[in-house]
């Protein structure tokens, strides 16, 4: 089992989750985070500290699009390892579905 980031991180991006994570397998795009699946020990620490609940066990139904969403990124974008302030406007995106198709990006974010 891993974790992985789906699109409700889109556009919100809180890095609570990396604060907490003791293997730093989070990885930082220009408006979301993603998980590396092989590098994730399955510890769940980072799960709870999300606050739009973006971050789910690979054992839930419909995960497959973002399990190969995470690994494929996880593989181009920077290591990310300290928490870092979100998007200014991050809590108008909170609750909005479809993300993925309307806003995500492929580029890298800044990293550590």
């Amino acid at each position: 089992m891993t974790y992985i980031v789906n699109d409700n991180c889109i556009k919100c991006k809180y890095t609570d989750c990396v604060e907490v994570c003791p293997v730093d397998c989070f990885y930082e795009g220009e408006n979301m985070l993603v998980i590396h699946p092989d590098e994730c020990i399955d510890c769940g620490v980072c799960e709870p500290e999300c606050p739009v609940d973006a971050i789910k066990p690979d054992t839930e139904p419909d995960v497959e699009k973002w399990l190969e969403v995470n690994l494929e990124f996880a593989e181009k974008w920077p290591n990310i390892t300290a928490q870092k302030e979100a998007p200014a406007d991050a809590d108008k995106f909170r609750d909005e579905d479809g993300k993925f198709d309307k806003y995500f990006s492929d580029k890298p974010g800044e990293g550590d």
